[in-house]
């Protein structure tokens, strides 16, 4: 079953290895990544970040849509980190299994404006969110005990 889908530009790092993986007990940690799956030195990162008890598979995004039915298993608890609004939302397009998205962390750039202590959104974000929110819950924390708040209550 999918845990977590969590929105987060770093992609795995010790917040999320950590904090939410052990959360929701994880064991599979899907990076839904097209940089990061052709990139062998942000995969050796990524594996080094990962929590020892979880299995790590790094996919292009259109492999890891193609996959996300095989985690609709019981015995599977999965956490899937994709690192902007636009893959978040090719996810959710694509599949039922999603019941939320976390918002963790996106970086302030230019034409961006903060809505959390480490969320920055700009227009073409805040489309995809709410087009993500029309179908599914997105709330913005960044780790477990934060206070969950609402993407709609903070735009």
């Amino acid at each position: 079953m999918i845990k977590l889908v969590r929105i987060d530009d770093r992609l795995l790092h010790g917040q999320v290895a950590f904090a939410w993986s052990k959360h929701y007990d994880i064991n599979i940690i899907l990076v839904a990544n097209d940089d990061a799956a052709q990139d062998k030195t942000k995969q050796m990162a990524l594996k080094m970040a990962k929590p020892p008890n979880a299995k790590l598979y790094i996919k292009i995004v259109e492999d890891a849509i193609k996959d996300l039915p095989k985690l609709d298993n019981p015995k599977m608890k999965a956490l899937v980190i994709i690192d902007s609004t636009k893959d978040a939302k090719s996810l959710v397009d694509a599949s039922d299994n999603i019941k939320s998205i976390n918002v963790g962390g996106i970086r302030m750039a230019e034409g961006k404006k903060l809505i959390s202590r480490a969320v920055a959104v700009d227009d073409e974000d805040i489309k995809n969110l709410k087009s993500i929110e029309e179908k599914i819950e997105v709330e913005v924390r960044q780790v477990p005990n934060d206070t969950k708040k609402l993407f709609k209550n903070l735009i």
